[in-house]
């Protein structure tokens, strides 16, 4: 495939905190269209990964290329949720301005939303299950609202790539399951998704594609021919206990 058309393409990337790598000489190109997630143990580089595709933190070598082009020339194309620990939910702003900051990448810097991108972001609000709280303060929703918020305004960005840093992470099973229907829509709009992700059990379920991370490269490739034993037992090492195994299912737990 020619590189304008991978969603992403990275070679040779490397990062590293204090001189020591965190990300070691990683490769790969992804599909387009496929739901991903991207799997290893802590410390593997898994937000490093995601941060450094999109230029947040410093690259000690390599190339990252958003269809053919570096990020900065993309940005309208690219959609992002963050570790929702990292945010400020205290700011005092409402669930629907949050969304509507979505918009802010189609409309420039000097041009101010209007009725157009209101509606935009109550569509996606809606599409969340959170239309009702548009005018709550994001400090007075529970983390998995504060999650599906975050997700309405990655919806609002009408990308193409979206790159998600554990979406999952301690919201009910109501927001799981409203997180990975909104994943499947994506995928059916032609959409590409990137998903940090620790459950390892769903992954199967969840995911087309598996990226196994552990500073190096562990593998890439369609989830039913990488997700096995053997591969995540590399992967994790000593962290990966296998509780059961069955024709259709790995169940396992890391440390």
């Amino acid at each position: 495939m020619q590189e304008q058309h991978r969603p992403l393409s990275i070679k040779g990337l490397t990062v590293a905190y204090q001189k020591k790598p965190v990300l070691q000489n990683i490769t790969f190109d992804i599909p387009e269209g496929k739901l991903i997630g991207i799997v290893g143990p802590n410390g593997a580089g898994k937000s490093t990964l995601i941060k450094a595709a999109l230029g947040l933190i410093p690259r000690l070598t390599g190339d990252v290329s958003i269809y053919g082009k570096p990020y900065r020339e993309q940005r309208k194309l690219v959609g992002y949720v963050p570790q929702r620990e990292s945010v400020d939910w205290d700011f005092p702003t409402s669930a629907l301005d949050v969304v509507m900051m979505g918009r802010y990448g189609h409309l420039g810097w000097f041009k101010r939303p209007g009725s157009k991108e209101r509606q935009i972001a109550l569509e996606c609000l809606e599409k969340v299950g959170m239309a009702d709280f548009a005018g709550r303060q994001i400090s007075q929703l529970s983390g998995g609202q504060q999650q599906r918020i975050f997700l309405a305004r990655a919806l609002a960005q009408d990308a193409r790539l979206y790159f998600m840093d554990e979406p999952f992470v301690g919201v009910d099973a109501a927001t799981e399951k409203a997180i990975i229907t909104l994943l499947n829509e994506l995928k059916k709009q032609g959409k590409t998704v990137l998903v940090v992700h620790h459950d390892l059990s769903t992954v199967k379920e969840y995911f087309d594609w598996v990226i196994l991370l552990n500073v190096k490269l562990m593998g890439i490739g369609p989830a039913d021919e990488l997700f096995t034993k053997e591969n995540l037992q590399r992967t994790y090492g000593g962290r990966l206990t296998l509780l059961n195994r069955s024709d259709d299912a790995i169940f396992v737990s890391a440390r």
